[in-house]
């Protein structure tokens, strides 16, 4: 299946690139999402009457997400969680708890822009985590997590 992509897709292509995929990533990800329509010849024409406002638009997210970086940079982000003397949590951290702790402390965050390529985190310390905001905008924070009193 051949398609036009709306907006940058990550690994696959920037907006306007006409790429192949497999036919079930298009219609059951790609196009209900608004990221791409079919490569049609009806389509790349209205595609290209509507490229000066899919470029500006573009321009406003990676704007809004570099701005949203910015604010991250400033934080420094401290969870409590139950823990053993040995220095083991009781449970584990993930994704979700990370980004309720950003969101707590004036940075709005969701759960799927955190990337944890080592999996949840099962020991107290301070960990490097990545937030991806967009996909030219990914942010590093600190993230220290310590034992309850």
């Amino acid at each position: 299946m051949e398609v036009i992509l709306l907006e940058k897709v990550a690994n696959l292509g920037d907006l306007g690139d006409k790429v192949t995929i497999k036919s079930g990533y298009g219609r059951n990800y790609l196009v209900p999402q608004g990221k791409a329509i079919a490569a049609t010849a009806e389509k790349i024409k209205e595609f290209e009457v509507r490229r000066a406002e899919l470029e500006k638009l573009a321009a406003e997210k990676l704007a809004a997400a570099n701005a949203r970086g910015a604010a991250l940079e400033a934080l420094t982000i401290v969870i409590s969680h139950k823990a053993g003397d040995e220095g083991k949590l009781f449970g584990s951290v993930g994704t979700q708890n990370i980004a309720d702790a950003i969101t707590n402390a004036g940075a709005k965050v969701e759960r799927h822009e955190i990337r944890m390529p080592d999996g949840v985190i099962r020991n107290i310390g301070v960990y490097e985590i990545a937030v991806n905001l967009h996909t030219d905008v990914i942010k590093t924070i600190s993230v220290e997590i310590a034992a309850e009193a």
